[in-house]
């Protein structure tokens, strides 16, 4: 069966220093480990990357030492296996060793068409939205999941007794 959506996700941090910097070089050790992770992840779609195969050059803020991560998932339950179950946790529990305590909403998720690749314009949008709107269906973090359009929605007396269901 054909997914009719997929779920994007970007998330960004303030580097504390340019990617080359003697501070980043434990993150950057690990980089393209964490990357053919998530893409070898079940359920693993699309990310955003360069041709030396990861996204440390774009540059989508005005900042330069935010970074930003920008991928397309099956579902939130593989997204969510691959950051918190996978190697990747192992890493994020070091990022306070790399990355400033970011100031606003750092991680945004939303569906997109399937086959869909979203621009980092389109993330930053997303995580604006969030920032000033809340959780919605146009915008949701891991918190508050939202099925994707296809789905039935969810009735509000099932997120009330499982705000955040275990996968």
């Amino acid at each position: 069966m054909t997914q009719e959506f997929e779920l994007a996700q970007c998330n960004v941090g303030r580097a504390k220093g340019p990617i080359d910097d003697p501070v980043m070089a434990g993150f950057v050790a690990r980089l393209d480990d964490i990357n053919a992770l998530a893409e070898g992840s079940p359920g693993f779609i699309w990310r955003l990357k360069t041709d030396e195969g990861n996204a440390t050059s774009i540059q989508a803020f005005a900042d330069r030492l935010i970074l930003i991560n920008l991928s397309v998932w099956e579902s939130p339950e593989a997204l969510r296996s691959f950051v918190y179950r996978s190697d990747h946790a192992s890493v994020m529990r070091q990022r306070k060793s790399w990355f400033e305590r970011f100031d606003g909403v750092y991680l945004v998720l939303w569906w997109v068409p399937a086959g869909h690749r979203p621009t980092t314009a389109e993330a930053k949008a997303r995580l604006d939205h969030l920032q000033q709107h809340g959780e919605s269906a146009h915008a949701f973090s891991f918190a508050r999941l939202y099925p994707s359009p296809d789905q039935p929605a969810v009735s509000p007396r099932a997120d009330l007794s499982d705000p955040c269901p275990a996968v």
